[in-house]
């Protein structure tokens, strides 16, 4: 693994959503008439995966902030 994360690699599971789209969907989420199930089917996700990795880009952001 170390010889590997000395190339870059990372490993584990691709994330479903890029952070272009978890972007988009802060924007649909702040109109409260779109719901989060519409924003999940929109992105072919299901709602939970959709909460989670906002939470976890809400989270990366801050510490970059």
């Amino acid at each position: 693994m170390a010889a590997a994360r000395a190339k870059g690699h990372r490993g584990g599971r691709p994330a479903k959503l890029t952070d272009r789209q978890l972007g988009m969907a802060e924007r649909l989420l702040a109109d409260p008439v779109t719901t989060g199930q519409q924003v999940a089917d929109q992105f072919g996700v299901h709602r939970g995966t959709l909460y989670r990795a906002l939470a976890d880009y809400r989270r990366r952001r801050e510490l970059k902030s």
